[in-house]
């Protein structure tokens, strides 16, 4: 239940289902890392940043993630550098190291993320995404695992405005991005095992920039800002960001997710894909017939930056 006191919102778990409150930050994060990597002219640099909360809180902005620590995903089309192919046909499988997550069974994620993921398979992170903020670029992923398959994967929609998930866009120097990942699981025979839909379930544990605390509402598991601005603006004086702690285990099979939200799904065209190589030239593997995946993220694909997202095949 949700009660308002003097501008302050009450939270007010139902029994049986806790609910995290948000901590707040407030203003621009101070830059820690000038860019993580960098992919020339014309890109925006994937800068990381620490700013503290109401209660004393560092946290680590847009995420604080494992980049550098454990393999790269192999590229489908990477034009930073890396792999751009032209379509499923000029995939080598043989060439792509095959990633242990335990078990004998081998499987292949292809994946296209807006911006960026880590995958961990049955707890192990296997892979990370090379480029964390632009050009946007498309991975396949090889790995071994036993089933039951738990997939989990950390989902970070990178920011230029670090602390205020904006960036200088569409004329307005903080303009919320949006995010967004598609992805299909194949086993070694090129059946579908899994696809992205709304059967997975996904958390927000970041969510900015908040022109009002007031229009985000908790209400036991759901971290619901869709009553927040989505709006670009020249001064964000004042704009605030809720954090919530991520679990240390949330990746692991023996998590539960099962109050978490269900995953919500948007179009191709919502997320704005149509004009980016790294999905077009895949379209084939994203959206197979018969197991056409959809695009998933929290509720509030705009201003949800941090989400984790979550699925077991039996």
């Amino acid at each position: 239940m949700k009660y308002a006191l003097a501008g302050i919102l009450l939270i007010v778990a139902p029994i049986g289902v806790a609910a995290q409150e948000a901590t707040f930050t407030t203003g621009l994060a101070t830059e820690i890392n000038p860019g993580l990597f960098d992919c020339g002219p014309g890109t925006r640099p994937s800068a990381v940043g620490e700013i503290t909360s109401d209660d004393g809180t560092v946290w680590t902005v847009p995420a604080a993630t494992n980049y550098g620590t454990v393999p790269f995903a192999a590229d489908l089309f990477n034009e930073c550098g890396g792999d751009q192919l032209g379509s499923s046909a000029e995939i080598d499988l043989d060439s792509v190291p095959l990633m242990d997550a335990g078990g004998s069974e081998e499987f292949t994620a292809y994946i296209f993320a807006d911006n960026y993921f880590e995958l961990y398979v049955n707890g192990t992170l296997i892979a990370v995404d090379e480029v964390p903020f632009t050009k946007f670029n498309s991975n396949l992923v090889r790995f071994t695992a036993d089933r039951p398959v738990t997939l989990a994967i950390m989902m970070v929609d990178w920011e230029e405005n670090l602390g205020l998930g904006s960036e200088d866009n569409r004329g307005k120097a903080f303009h919320p991005g949006d995010g967004g990942l598609v992805a299909h699981i194949q086993d070694a025979k090129g059946q579908t095992v899994a696809i992205t839909d709304d059967t997975w379930r996904a958390q927000t544990f970041y969510t900015s920039p908040l022109n009002d605390r007031s229009c985000l509402v908790v209400d036991g598991p759901s971290r619901d800002s869709s009553a927040c601005s989505q709006e670009g603006v020249d001064n964000a004086t004042g704009y605030s960001a809720a954090h919530w702690t991520v679990p240390s285990d949330w990746m692991m099979p023996s998590f539960d997710d099962s109050v978490w939200p269900a995953a919500s799904t948007f179009s191709n065209d919502t997320v704005g894909v149509k004009n980016k190589k790294a999905f077009t030239n895949f379209e084939d593997l994203f959206d197979t017939p018969g197991a056409d995946a959809d695009f998933i993220w929290s509720s509030n694909l705009v201003l949800d930056n941090l989400v984790l997202l979550r699925k077991t095949v039996e």
